[in-house]
């Protein structure tokens, strides 16, 4: 396989009033982990060129087995990681924290640590 699970088509839709497919786990060790591009949460628009758009669950997972050893993913990336439903880039709705607002108080935190680390080591 290509080392994911999917959720959502029109039968089975993750988020209310929206029936595409979700990429809602990725396997270890599998393909799409090895290759790292894909996450848990992206929204797969199309596989090799073929639009997965108003298609039952089934039908999806169907074109995913038949994909054939070269596989291309279109998808659309969330904004960030969430419980439940996820948020998408270019749907029109603004949102979700920038970048910065995350990394910089992460780093100053990494750069403390370190420091810490460094202080009690001399100590020895």
């Amino acid at each position: 396989g290509l080392g994911f699970n999917i959720v959502g088509g029109t039968d089975q839709q993750y988020i209310s009033n929206d029936s595409s497919i979700y990429v809602s786990r990725i396997k270890k060790d599998g393909a799409a982990y090895l290759d790292g591009r894909l996450q848990e949460g992206d929204k797969i628009l199309a596989v090799n060129g073929r639009d997965l758009k108003d298609l039952r669950h089934k039908d999806a997972v169907e074109l995913f087995r038949n994909a054939g050893y070269d596989v291309s993913l279109k998808i659309q990336r969330r904004l960030q990681p969430q419980n439940g439903p996820v948020g998408h880039q270019g749907d029109g709705e603004s949102g979700g924290l920038p970048v910065a607002a995350i990394l910089v108080p992460g780093l100053a935190l990494a750069a403390a640590a370190v420091w810490i680390l460094l202080r009690y080591r001399q100590r020895m």
